[in-house]
């Protein structure tokens, strides 16, 4: 590969593959290759013939106005999976050339050595190599492949470039290849670069080149050799080899001016010199080699470890390149690591240091298992990730000791009980083919290691006592001496191996820890019988788990969750005299009681004998420096001898606890100290155990396992006593303790933080922490009111550095019961930021202080739960005194001043201002700051830090991000932005925060239906539950679809498509827009997909010419399928032994003459070829596909054999064409085989229709001759639609089906019979037409056929002329031949618009899309028609229309009006429901700002419509229900007709479909339209003007405009009426309106002012855009007319009052006419007009009344309803009457009552929230 660095500039390329045939039969070979051109092919050194398809790039979604509807995402899904699949199958086709011939050569080649368990792979005969030469360039790619350049934002960047682990496929994007991590082979590398990135003068020396950057490239393998270029000197040549065989995934290299570091080797005793050990290099980019050799120094040391205990390393050498942008942590490959450049750190990194050891470490094991060592199936991968994580772990154990390995374990032990409760599979599933998944990947790498850590500890305590010490060796043997075959491991193999090695058989073991899933769960209590002197151990296991799907039978066939786990557990107990014992119980059932022996007689140490006074002289003499005592001191007890326990004074000064008198009895009654189980770490298990706390304190004490004392730890925290607190704070200072134990010490002293002990938990942990600070002047100093002032930061002590930091994050866990921090730990966390000292620490204080900053964010955040129904942050009771308002302030203003030193000083990858940027995350989030972007917007921007950018990306998604400006940005960074770990981070993140804040409940201001949903959840409407049936999931994602700016915003709809389908869109990126427009966005309704059979295309299909597709690749398919030269069978071909997609010479053979083997040839072409194929195969396609002119020499046959029945030649083609357009009709494919009862669950069908008949039937009977003429063919056409009626009840899916191809026949057989009937009568001239010129026919043809349908109508003719050129649904060749006669009559008389525009945009939502259009022969006709048409006279024409016409109609209005509805169900169910979204439009500042509201535009292409778009197709749906609704939205722009044909109807149809305004709703006002003027409204107006002034752009309007100090001179020359915000805040606060219209008209002339003075594009037109944005989007909701709070509340009392009054009885519930015995109701009373109380009550509820009069309306259609049903004089028409009369009296006293008090509510008492409605 010659690469310039450039990724605009093409890297050329060239591969040579070398295969080894084993078929004679191979004719095709199959390679991967994505992105790459290439270029030519040769094989052997012939060229050869190729194709390459990249079916990724080539996803076609139609015309972009039909590709860009969001509404498709479905189907854009669908052909991502297909073209996946087609990629799997192989992009690049290669055709061996003739003159390649396949020789045998001579010998067989077998196998390696199989399993013994496997039988014997016979051997294989062997051809001669063929070597495959492929030239090709690789330009700007997406995948694979990244280039890093320096760019504006980051003009520092060192470019550089690398291969990238971006896709599952990257490999294939680089280079072609064979994609499969199992097909291994040798490789040599080549790689040309230029000699340095600087431009080079040539006539400068060499010498002047010292300060150049040399380009270097580092490549798996081993490097060969570096030489200048033979003819460019400004070029270098590297090349590697690599003889070990290895995948093509494996493989990685990196190029650019990279800084070399050669790791020394070991100075060992064998190995002075270091020849033995394997090279190994590091490399950096410019600026960090300072960094290199500290962050790489143990690398060696993890070699060596490697290298002696588990075999040598299997390749030359090892490489670690540190780049930059790495979408991972690392891409592991062979001898060669990519890591990324955050993974490098400096001699004062703390926690980074142990991160990079660890990755790296865990990236050289990674050599061995994974690399080297493959998984056999991909169910396997557990054993291969485990094994590299395995030894990781030991490495580690050796590098940071014993203690922080097993504590590593533990902590990893306790996540994996967290997860594996029931959602997590097995780690080993062998039924499963796949990967796994990515979201289980974590959890498998997480257990893998401990299942074998478990596995080695019983492996080493039975058996041989050989553990996996003794196991991995020979496996990693067998994987370098070529034993294990293809170097893959399978799980089985790998238990083999164990039970070879410690005779132990693994078997019961595998089926519950590796094949099974879930986590035993133990119960263990203890008691000691002293007349059997034993202790009594009582068990009982459990299974959560299995527990969770006991009922779910799937589910446990799927997880296979283990309801029981067998096995040994050993326990200690620790006798009195301080000697452990261990035994062994071995658990067999659920339920046990062990009797453990007991072998001591003494009691437990009292504190008077002389074993105490020994320990107190030990511990003395420990104190004054004795190292002997102090070891013996260590084995007695941990903490003994510390100088603060043994003084009374100190004592009293820490609180000390001791034990009473009573526990000192106990104590002294106990037999044995303490007991443990599982004390060898044997189960991944959850263990309750139940003993005093003095034996928990005894076992932290004196119990040397880390493990033992973690356990100590979490059992006192659940027992929070005096004394529990002070053996914990004495665990903290004895520096004894391992330094992660003490910190988990001090995380449990929060337990003890209670009222209960007067906090004293807090008082030891501020005592503790005090070692750190200056001490107190007073030594009696309160420690409540102490100021903590730091000492000067020295963190040389690592130990003590994590014990501090553990220290401070449990200060800030403490809290009252009221969930709110005591306000002295606020102020405390507050100081450590104000005071910090770093000054003099050699070490890095960066996550030091993101600590602190964590630890007050969380101290600040009350963690009181709130109470149901408290969805948003500011419901909950957030009690925020003075003093907690000034706490916050302090901790802001230290916050903000820690992030801007971060600008100036960066601390560690800016980790200072990431947690900054947290802090005021949770703070927003919590509702005690503002939760605004423009805190987090700034750092998202390209320049700064990817984990900054990132941190505050995360941030924004927690505001209200979906507006549409940021909205926007968001998706231009998801297209465009340079760092692709940016663009994944910010689409991952969308999805999720999204749910997020409809859980959080900020989408509730913006919708109203939201409300209902919410209070469901809360359970204040049960009734409202048990109606909705939604789970929590649906109720979230229709909040999501029904938010105005979520799920309906323009943004989102306008570009999610069009970047999902851009060819350079990242593709996680894809797939999480396509999961964000699952969440959003409802999808369109399709057809059932068909089920289709993909060929790999081969190179013939692009050697003959495109226009003829039906014909080259039948060919092409025939003879390939055939296998050989004799054709005999089609069977054969499927039987034949070619390897893998191997197929034949594209030479043509000969045709078959038996009619039956060209039919499965036509089929295997119908389904790879056609754009859309049908559901069922035609049989007679042979016709179509053959070659020109060959077609006649077997249609004889045919015809002949069709012909038999006396069926003329003419009506024979016509019931073909027919038939095969029936079968190609979306609607046929249940009436393409004859009806099972069986398989289609019809068990009576025969017993109901006596006469079946189908499509496959009838072609068959047409190709025997069964029929004599096409009047017999469409009889029985019409038996199998009559059977279908008369089987299915009307309104089913298979009467509609049957009712939509009837239509569909009735017209294709209405143009057949007019054509045939002309062509009777004509001369015979027409009669000789064959159906060989069908082919070349261009569908575009067709529009002139409609003439002669429609013709007895001729105004209708011009009309129909631009709908046919409309593509309708998701085709993209569409048979419109059919569809334009039935639709203009119907719509006539519907819509009076102009006939051009009527039927274009109600065409759309009426009918489904027709069937994809097949030049199948049938184009002939329609030419007969145009010709005769031109020829035949007048009469003669309208009289063939005039007898024709009786038919057309009747089936096509019947199927049009069954359409609609069908369609319009959804909208005419909403019109029986209130509306929720139609508010009437304010006469508003502008015409525009209505506009904008009223109108969302799913996609860029359709906004050309704009307003008269929406209008016109809005009423097409419902207006089959209703007539008013298309008078009332009539457009009103002139817009041209064709812009709205093209997009409107996928618009109206499957975008908006539950936005068009429903029939009985009145139809939203025009603007600038209102008969009267709006009443000033104070409060809505001082409100508005609020909203303004909180922008940021409002801050020039702020004031009058000063022509002096604002530097405009001129400015009142030209404004003749100047305003601003502050004038018109103080005309609102003195009553200086009148109207609401006069208020925004000054607010107008603020704008207009603007733009009339500064010209556009400067900063204030930018500032007036945006508030004037704002504005119009505040206006409307000012403007929008509802009950004030008073008159609601009035009438809210009134319908109480009502309900409660028995005379409502009758009104109370919506009336169901089934329960009441009324079936008509509702054909006497519509359901839109049906009314009740309870209904009533919910719009009421809801805001759906703006006025008194309409509620009082509802009212009284209710009691008309009443009357009207059931007459006057009727028992409930009286009550109708006594209701209302009594509702008019309570109407008039509210009234009279209400009156006096109205205005003074209106002012005085604000509206409520929709928040304090919630609670």
């Amino acid at each position: 590969m010659e690469s310039s660095l450039q990724h605009l500039i093409p890297q050329q390329g060239y591969t040579e593959i070398t295969i080894i045939p084993t078929s004679r039969e191979l004719k095709t070979i199959y390679l991967n290759s994505r992105q790459c051109t290439i270029h030519s092919v040769a094989v052997s050194g012939h060229q050869a013939d190729f194709t390459h398809v990249d079916s990724l790039i080539n996803i076609n979604m139609g015309a972009p106005s039909e590709a860009h509807d969001c509404h498709r995402h479905p189907e854009l899904k669908r052909k991502l999976y297909a073209a996946l699949q087609e990629g799997d199958e192989g992009e690049l086709a290669i055709v061996i050339p003739k003159e390649v011939p396949l020789k045998q050569s001579g010998h067989a080649s077998s196998a390696a050595t199989p399993e013994p368990q496997a039988p014997g792979v016979q051997s294989v005969p062997e051809f001669a190599p063929i070597t495959i030469n492929i030239a090709y360039s690789l330009r700007n790619p997406v995948d694979g492949f990244e280039f890093v350049l320096p760019t504006d934002a980051y003009p520092y960047r060192v470019p550089h470039a690398y291969t990238t682990p971006s896709s599952p496929d990257s490999a294939r994007c680089w280079v072609p290849c064979v994609d499969n991590m199992w097909e291994k082979c040798t490789w040599e590398f080549e790689f040309v670069v230029p000699r340095y990135l600087e431009e080079r003068d040539p006539g400068q020396d060499e010498e002047d080149q010292t300060d150049a950057s040399p380009t270097l490239v580092i490549c798996s393998g081993d490097l060969v050799e570096q030489v200048a270029h033979p003819y460019s000197s400004n070029k270098t040549i590297f090349l590697f080899s690599q003889t070990v065989l290895t995948s093509v995934q494996h493989i990685a290299f990196a190029a650019g001016p990279f800084h070399l570091h050669a790791i020394p080797a070991d100075n060992v005793a064998d190995d002075v010199s270091g020849a033995t050990q394997p090279l190994m290099y590091a490399f950096c980019l410019p600026g960090h080699e300072n960094l290199l050799p500290i962050s790489t120094a143990s690398l060696r040391q993890a070699m060596s470890f490697y290298s002696s205990d588990f075999g040598s390393y299997p390749f030359g050498s090892y490489k670690v390149v540190f780049v930059d942008q790495l979408p991972t942590q690392r891409f592991d490959s062979s001898t060669l690591s990519l890591v990324s450049n955050d993974m490098l750190h400096g001699d004062d990194a703390i926690e980074q240091a142990l991160e990079t050891r660890h990755a790296l470490a865990h990236a050289l094991a990674c050599q061995w298992a994974g690399i080297n060592i493959l998984p056999k199936n991909w169910s396997d991968t557990w054993l291969v990730n485990g094994l590299a994580l395995y030894i990781t772990g030991l490495f580690l154990r050796k590098l940071l000791g014993n203690n922080e390995y097993r504590f590593r374990l533990k902590k990893d032990m306790q996540r994996v009980l967290e997860l594996d409760i029931g959602a997590m599979p097995p780690i080993c599933q062998p039924q499963v083919l796949e990967p796994p998944d990515a979201a289980t990947l974590p959890f498998i790498n997480l257990k893998s290691p401990l299942v074998l850590h478990i596995l080695d500890r019983r492996l080493g305590k039975s058996g041989t006592s050989l553990g996996l010490s003794r196991v991995l060796p020979k496996l990693f043997l067998s994987a370098m001496s070529g034993e294990m075959q293809n170097n893959a491991l399978s799980t089985h193999a790998f238990l083999r191996l164990c039970r070879k090695v410690s005779g132990v058989d693994p078997r019961s073991f595998a089926e519950q820890w590796i094949y099974g899933s879930g986590c035993p769960s133990f119960g263990f209590s203890a008691t000691f019988n002293r007349k059997k002197m034993a202790v009594e151990i009582t068990m009982r296991q459990d299974a959560p788990a299995y527990k969770v799907m006991e009922n779910n039978e799937v589910s446990k066939a799927l997880m296979k969750p283990v309801p029981f786990f067998e096995g040994q557990m050993t326990i200690r107990i620790h006798e009195a005299d301080g000697t452990p014992y261990e035994h062994v119980l071995d658990i067999k059932t659920p339920f046990k009681r062990y009797e453990v022996p007991f072998n001591t007689k003494y009691k437990r140490v009292r504190r008077n004998t002389k074993r105490y006074l020994a320990r107190q002289a030990a511990a003395q003499a420990a104190a004054d420096g004795d190292a002997e005592a102090a070891e013996a001191m260590g084995m007695i007890d941990m903490g003994f001898g510390l100088e603060i326990w043994e003084k009374e004074q100190e004592r009293e000064n820490w609180k000390v606890a001791d034990w009473t008198e009573e526990d000192e009895g106990t104590m002294s009654g106990a037999t044995y100290e303490w007991i443990r189980m599982d004390a060898d770490f044997e189960w991944i298990a959850y263990i309750k155990f139940d003993q005093p706390d003095f034996m928990w304190v005894s076992q932290l004490q004196r119990d040397r396992d880390v493990v033992a004392q973690l356990e100590a730890i979490y059992a006192l925290a659940e027992k929070p006593t005096a004394i529990v607190s002070s053996t914990l704070t004495k665990t903290v200072l004895v520096s004894n303790y391992f330094f992660r134990i003490r910190s988990e010490a001090a995380l449990a002293l929060v337990s003890c933080a209670i009222r209960k002990l007067d906090f004293l938990g807090l008082f030891h942990l501020f005592k503790l922490f005090l070692r750190y600070c200056y001490d107190p002047e007073d030594a009696n100093q309160d420690l409540f009111v102490h100021t903590y002032v730091p000492k000067p930061n020295e963190f040389s002590d690592f130990g003590e550095y994590f014990v501090r930091k553990g220290l401070i994050n449990a200060i800030s866990r403490v809290r009252f019961e009221n969930g709110k921090s005591p306000s002295v730990v606020r102020q405390f966390l507050t100081d450590q930021l104000r005071y910090n000292d770093n000054t003099a620490n050699p070490y890095s204080d960066g996550y030091y202080i993101c600590t602190i900053i964590a630890a007050a964010a969380s101290a600040t955040v009350s963690i009181a739960p709130p109470e149901r129904g408290e969805l948003l942050p500011s419901e909950v009771r957030n009690e925020q005194t003075a003093e907690d308002i000034e706490l916050l302030k302090q901790s802001l203003v230290e916050v903000d001043r820690y992030r801007s030193m971060d600008r100036l000083i960066p601390s560690t990858h800016n980790c200072v201002t990431i947690a900054a940027l947290e802090f005021h995350m949770v703070l927003g989030i919590a509702g005690l700051i503002p939760n605004h972007p423009r805190v987090f917007f700034p750092l998202t921007r390209e320049g700064n830090y990817t984990q900054v950018r990132i941190a505050a990306f995360d941030g924004l998604f927690l505001t209200k991000w979906y507006t549409p400006s940021i909205m926007r940005y968001v998706f231009a960074i998801m297209a465009n932005d340079s760092s692709r770990v940016v663009r994944r981070h910010v689409a991952r993140t969308a999805c999720h925060s999204l749910v997020l804040l409809a859980q959080m409940g900020e989408m509730k201001s913006s919708l109203k239906e939201t409300e209902s949903l919410l209070i469901e959840e809360d359970g204040t409407l049960p009734e409202k539950a048990k109606e909705s049936k939604k789970s929590e999931l649906d109720a979230m994602i229709k909040v999501l679809r029904k938010d105005r700016e979520v799920g309906k915003n323009e943004v989102l709809r306008e570009f999610l498509m069009p970047i999902a389908l851009a060819s350079d869109v990242d593709q996680e990126v894809r797939w999480c827009l396509l999961k964000l427009a699952d969440l959003l966005i409802r999808p369109i309704e399709e057809t059932p997909p068909t089920v289709k059979i993909h060929i790999p295309s081969t190179p013939v299909t692009e050697v003959i010419p495109q226009t003829p597709a039906l014909k080259a690749p039948i060919k092409a398919v025939r003879t390939i399928k055939s296998g050989g030269p004799p054709p005999k069978s089609p069977l054969t071909s499927f039987n034949a032994p070619t390897k893998l997609r191997l197929h034949a010479s594209p030479a043509p053979d000969t045709v078959p003459q038996t009619p039956v083997t060209p039919r499965i040839e036509t089929t295997k072409k119908n389904i790879a070829f056609t754009a859309p194929p049908p559901p069922s195969v035609p049989k007679n396609k042979v016709k179509v596909s053959k070659p020109p002119k060959t077609t006649q020499t077997t249609k004889p046959a045919h015809v002949a054999k069709a012909q038999s029945g006396g069926m003329p030649v003419t009506d024979l083609r016509v019931c073909r064409n027919a038939l095969k357009k029936l079968k190609a009709n979306k609607s046929a494919f249940i009436f393409n085989q004859p009806v099972d009862p069986i398989r289609d669950h019809a068990p009576n069908y025969f017993d109901v229709i006596k006469n079946p008949m189908d499509l496959s039937t009838m072609g068959a009977k047409l190709e025997a001759g069964m029929y004599k003429d096409r009047a017999a063919f469409a009889a029985d056409f019409r038996l199998v639609i009559s059977n279908a009626k008369l089987y299915n009840v009307p309104g089913s899916y298979v009467h509609n089906e049957a009712i939509n191809l009837e239509i569909f026949f009735e017209k294709q057989w209405l143009i057949i019979n007019k054509t045939l009937e002309i062509v009777s009568n004509n001369n015979n001239k027409f009669q000789m037409v064959t159906m060989d010129a069908v082919p070349t026919a261009p569908p575009r043809n067709l529009p002139p056929v409609p003439k002669a349908f429609p013709s007895p109508s001729p105004a209708a003719a011009p009309p129909v002329r631009p709908t046919i050129k409309l593509k309708v649904g998701s085709q993209t060749k569409v048979d419109t031949l059919e569809t334009p006669p039935a639709k203009p009559r119907p719509r006539k008389v519907k819509s009076p618009k102009p006939p051009s525009v009527s039927p274009t945009v109600e065409q759309a939502p009426v009918d489904a899309p027709p069937p994809p259009y097949v030049d199948d022969g049938s184009h002939d006709i329609l030419q007969e028609v145009l010709a005769i048409e031109r020829e035949q006279d007048e009469m003669r024409s309208r009289f063939h229309a005039e007898k024709d016409k009786d038919k057309q109609p009747i089936n096509g209005a019947s199927g049009k009006r069954k359409k609609i509805d069908a369609l319009s169900e959804d909208d005419i169910l909403s019109l029986a429901t209130p509306l929720k979204k139609e508010r009437p439009s304010p006469p508003g500042p502008s015409s525009s700002a209505v506009s904008k509201v009223k109108l969302v535009v799913p996609s860029a292409s359709s906004r050309v419509i704009t307003s008269s778009t929406s209008k016109s197709s809005a009423p097409s749906i419902p207006s089959s229900a209703s007539n008013p609704i298309p008078s009332s939205h009539r457009p009103k722009k002139d817009k041209p007709v064709e812009s709205i044909s093209h997009d409107a109807p996928r618009v109206s149809l499957k975008g908006k479909e539950k936005e068009i305004p429903s029939a009985p709703s009145p139809p939203p006002p025009k603007p600038r339209s209102s008969p009267s003027a709006t009443p000033f409204n104070e409060k809505k107006c001082r409100d508005l003007m609020k909203v303004l002034n909180k922008l940021p752009e409002a801050a020039i309007f702020s004031r009058p405009v000063d022509p002096i100090a604002d530097g405009c001179p001129t400015y009142l020359a030209e404004i003749a009426h100047p305003m601003d915000f502050g004038t018109v805040t103080t005309k609102v606060g003195l009553n200086k309106y009148v109207t609401m219209e006069d208020f925004a008209k000054d607010i107008e002339l603020v704008f207009s002012n603007c733009r009339q003075f500064n010209p556009p594009g400067t900063f204030p037109i930018t500032c007036t855009d945006a508030c004037e944005k704002v504005f119009k989007k505040e206006w409307i909701k000012a403007m929008e007319k509802k009950l004030s709070w008073v008159e609601k509340r009035g009438l809210l009392g009134i319908m109480t009052a009502l309900v409660k009054d028995p005379i409502s009885w009758v009104f109370r519930e919506p009336v169901d006419p089934v329960l009441l015995g009324i079936p008509t109701y509702f054909d006497v009373i519509p359901k839109k007009n049906a009314r009740d109380l309870r209904t009533i009550r919910q719009k009421l509820e809801a805001d759906k009344y703006d006025a008194v009069d309409t509620f009082v309306a509802d009212i009284h259609l209710m009691l008309d309803n009443a009357i009207t049903f059931n007459g006057l004089e009727s028992e409930v028409g009286q009550i109708a009457v006594s209701f209302r009369s009594k509702f008019n009296e309570m109407m008039e006293s509210w009234k009279s009552g209400s009156s006096r008090k109205r205005k003074d509510g209106e002012k005085g008492t604000p509206q409520p929230t929709k928040k304090v409605k919630l609670a």
